[in-house]
Order: structure tokens, then C-alpha cells, then sequence
């Protein structure tokens, strides 16, 4: 490395956020730009450390350890520290096609492993990961590089979100002809229309899906296969199909007084918001406002923070989020080492800005839900408190209720933010593809579904995961693809 004892003379500087009572006036990102010297400097701060836990990309304890596309990590921290800004975008681009969107939602489990993280704070390689690609954009080193010859060979992508993106941009710089079709009005699946425009802005999607289409790559938008676009049509006009739907039927909560009016599932909820946004800065009226009332929402993921932040934004007059799980530690657990993903106590954007106007933390831990309460609207929720039963060893196997806790919380409008139980079962069924026993579209190690020529990747394959999971398997798909037109050969990595 550049810089060997760079750790050691440079503390951690993580991206800087707008103030919390600013950033909540609008629907703008809320991380300023790094200075290119601080930058530089924490990119110093990557260690010569032999072997690099971050871009391993391995499960560890049911969670991502390291980088799951296999970032060259170490590679380009040095880079960035040596002011090789360029040929650190090239590295990216390597194993990443897409590091703006990593770069601004991904978790980060790359730092939960970085060595350093042993006994001091990581390295910031998703801020650096971020600014490199910016830099790219803002420099002019990103470009449309479309292929250089074609194969004859047609491809037909069904979703847009990032496993359907990176499967298509790969079998495209491959040269085989690629239509993406997407039921939305607009490109981006989950990148679109799940995250919240605050968290990542949409331009940021257009640009990279205007780049996408400059290279070659065919979208097709308001197309719903198996209903407005026959499947059949995609079995007869092309060679081979990559399913990328996603995993977009919501775990719901059937407790007593679950039809009362106010209850949405989270996506609903996010979905209306970014294009009554978008549409018309919400002018319209076409999205479910909070504004003014008692908002609680129930689960404690990335998707429940994001209900926090929008209706933070709203105008909201209180907002709780319901957490099933006990309150994390502040610091690793015994049963939680490194290289694992840190199960730690964090403070996210949505819940700094709810403790910013009303004084604490949204959340409440270890409660349930008993039933709603109210007659046509929903006015409250039962709630109790819980502890977690362990089972020899350690591991959880279920909550207990606990006598005392019963109480009610009001709530104008509830968000249930419970995950996703898997793919819609519509397009599988239609197409005769065979599914697995959690209900997710089964595939071998190409990707390749129970039908030959038909391939599927990303949530609905995986299950619900993170968006740097479903680059991985776009990826990983886009190979399994290559290799089943081309006789078994494939220029993809």
C-alpha cells in the first residue's frame, strides 16, 4: 500500500449529513461531497493486510460477510490515496456496475470485515466507493462503451431493479441484443420506487439507464408479462430470458382489526410517495400522507427507516416504529465476532430525524402487536412486551409475552414494514418454472430455472436481500446465459 501506516495516523471520518432539521424540508440526498484531501486520507487509512476479509462475500451466521460482488477494494483505496482517480474507477468498475447505487444504499457489510475494524473503526469504503464513481460521472470518464461486434443472439430481461440492470448490462457488453421489460412506468424496480428519493436520488437511476440505453440495451416500460405482454411472446422472439421480478409479495400482520382503514404495506406506502414526487412534487394528491397524524410503523429494517424519513417529511405529528427484536448492544456481542456483520446499536438517517423533532429515538424493542383498535379507521394499537427465549447455545426460538406490558399506542396511520415472503407466483406458474421450498423461483449454479433457456436472478431466485446481492446475481445469471448461447464458452467474468 501507498500508505502503510496510514491507519494508524488517521482516525475514521465517515460522510458528513446534513442536519437533521435541515435535510427534512425537502427530498434531496443528505450526504455533501467529501473534500478530495479528507477522502485521500481515509483511503490511507486501508491496511496491508495480507487478506483482505472485505471483499470476501461470504454468509456468515445467516448475514453478509465482505463484499458479496468481490470489490477490489484494497486495489482502489490505494488508488483514491494516491490521487489515481481514473484507474480507481476502472477497478470499480470491474466487479461493480453499477457503485452509485452500492455506493449510496448498500450496508456496508464490506466494513462490518475490514480488518482494521478488529479493534479500531473501519475503513469508510462506501463513502470512497461513492466518490470515486461521482468523480467518474462529474470528470466525463463514464461513457457509453457499447460492444464492439454483436452475436446475433436475443435477450429478453423481465424487471428493471438491480439484478434485471446488471444482468442486462453485462449480456449486453457480451454483444447479444438485451429488451428489458418493466411493468412500471419508469426503469428501476426497487431503485425507483422502494427507496426513498432522499436516500437515492432518481437522476442518479435515469442517468445510469440513459447510459444503459446510449450502449445499446433496449427498455421497455408499462410491459407486465402475463398480462399485457403474453409470456409466451418472450419464448418465441428471443433465445434466452433472465426473470429479475423480485421478491414483492409483503409479509402482512393478520391480527384482529388488520381491514381497518389506515393500515398499508410499506411499499404501497413508499411506492405512491416517489411518484406523486416524481409525477408532480406532489402536487397531485396520489400518495398516502402522513401529514399530521400518528404514524407508527412496524418493523425495524432499512424499508421501516425509510417510512420514518418520508413521513418525517410529511409532516407527521409523531412517528414510532414497532421493533419485534430486543434493542441491539453498542458493541459486538461474544456470539457476534468479526468478521461478522456487526449487530450492533446504529442510529439511521430516518430515526436521527424523528429523535431530532420529538427528543428520542422512535423505536420501541421486544414488542408485539397484539390487535388494531378502532371501528371503521384504524385509532390504536395493542401492544406487549416480549423476551426472546433461547434455546441451549444461544440461539432464539421464540418470544414470550410478558404479563404487565399490555398497553395501547394511538396511530392515525400504520406502515407494516415486515419483509417480503417471496416472488409473485403468476409469471413462475405461467411459465412452468419449478419453485423451491421458501416459494422462490429455483435455479442451479448458472441461474438456469427447471426450463432450459429461461434463467432468473436477484430477489425472487435469492429471496429478499440486499441490492449489492442482486448486482451479484444479475451478474452471475448474465454468465449462466453467455455460456448457454455461446456453446458452453463466455467472455464474462
Amino acid at each position: 500500500m501507498g500508505k502503510p501506516t496510514g491507519f494508524m495516523e488517521y482516525p475514521r471520518q465517515a460522510p458528513g449529513l446534513r442536519p437533521p432539521l435541515e435535510r427534512i424540508k425537502d427530498w434531496s440526498e443528505s450526504h455533501p461531497p467529501f473534500a478530495e484531501e479528507t477522502i485521500r486520507l481515509q483511503g490511507a487509512r486501508c491496511m496491508d493486510c495480507a487478506v483482505p476479509f472485505c471483499h470476501t462475500g461470504r454468509i456468515l451466521n445467516g448475514m453478509a460477510s465482505g463484499c458479496p460482488i468481490n470489490n477490489l477494494i484494497p486495489e482502489w483505496n490505494d488508488l483514491v490515496w494516491r490521487g489515481q482517480w481514473e484507474e480507481a474507477l476502472i477497478r470499480l468498475h470491474k466487479t461493480n456496475n453499477f457503485p452509485e447505487f452500492t455506493g449510496r444504499v448498500c450496508p456496508a457489510p464490506c466494513e462490518g470485515s475490514c480488518t482494521l475494524g478488529i479493534n479500531a473503526p473501519p475503513v469508510t469504503i462506501k463513502a470512497i466507493e461513492c466518490e470515486i464513481i461521482d468523480r467518474g460521472f462529474a470528470s466525463g470518464w463514464v461513457k457509453p462503451n457499447p460492444p464492439l461486434f454483436r452475436t446475433g443472439k436475443k435477450v429478453a430481461v423481465v424487471g428493471s431493479g438491480p439484478a434485471g440492470l446488471a444482468a442486462a448490462a453485462q449480456l449486453n457488453k457480451a454483444g447479444h441484443a438485451v429488451t428489458v421489460y418493466e411493468r412500471d412506468d419508469r426503469i428501476g424496480g426497487l431503485l425507483m420506487y422502494g427507496i426513498p428519493n432522499m436516500k437515492l436520488d432518481k437522476k442518479v437511476v435515469e442517468r445510469r439507464g440513459q447510459l444503459m440505453a446510449e450502449e445499446g440495451v433496449q427498455f421497455v416500460t408499462g410491459a407486465e408479462v402475463g398480462k399485457n405482454l403474453p409470456a409466451a411472446k418472450l419464448l418465441t422472439d428471443f433465445d434466452a430470458v433472465v426473470i429479475c421480478a423480485g421478491a414483492t409479495v409483503p409479509r402482512d400482520l393478520r391480527i384482529p382489526g388488520r381491514d381497518l382503514a389506515g393500515i398499508h404495506f410499506a411499499m404501497d406506502y413508499l411506492h405512491a410517495n416517489t411518484k406523486s414526487l416524481l409525477d408532480s412534487n406532489h402536487q397531485d394528491g396520489k400518495f398516502i400522507d402522513a401529514r399530521g397524524k400518528r404514524v407508527v410503523v412496524i418493523g425495524g429494517g432499512d424499508t421501516g427507516t425509510d417510512c420514518v424519513g418520508t413521513a418525517v417529511r410529511h409532516g407527521a405529528s409523531r412517528v414510532v416504529q414497532l421493533e419485534i427484536l430486543p434493542r441491539p448492544p453498542d458493541e459486538r456481542a461474544a456470539d457476534n465476532p468479526w468478521p461478522e456483520w456487526p449487530k450492533v446499536y446504529k442510529l439511521d438517517y430516518g430515526q436521527e430525524e424523528a429523535k431530532a423533532l420529538w427528543g428520542d429515538d422512535p423505536r420501541q424493542y421486544a414488542v408485539m402487536t397484539k390487535r388494531f383498535a378502532g371501528e371503521k379507521k384504524v385509532e390504536g394499537l395493542q401492544l406487549v412486551g416480549i423476551e426472546w427465549l433461547r434455546a441451549q447455545g444461544g440461539k432464539p426460538v421464540g418470544p414470550r409475552e410478558l404479563q404487565g406490558t399490555e398497553r395501547t399506542l394511538p396511530a392515525d396511520l400504520v406502515l407494516l414494514a415486515l419483509g417480503f415472503t417471496g416472488p409473485e407466483r403468476g409469471l413462475p406458474a405461467e411459465l412452468g418454472l419449478k419453485l423451491d421450498e421458501r416459494g422462490n423461483i429455483a435455479t442451479d449454479e448458472e441461474k438456469m430455472t427447471s426450463v432450459p433457456g429461461i434463467f432468473a436472478a436477484g430477489d425472487c431466485a435469492r429471496g429478499q436481500s440486499l441490492v449489492v446481492w442482486a448486482i451479484q446475481e444479475g451478474r452471475r445469471a448474465a454468465r449462466g446465459v453467455d455460456k448457454y448461447l455461446m456453446y458452453g464458452e463466455t467472455v464474462l467474468p
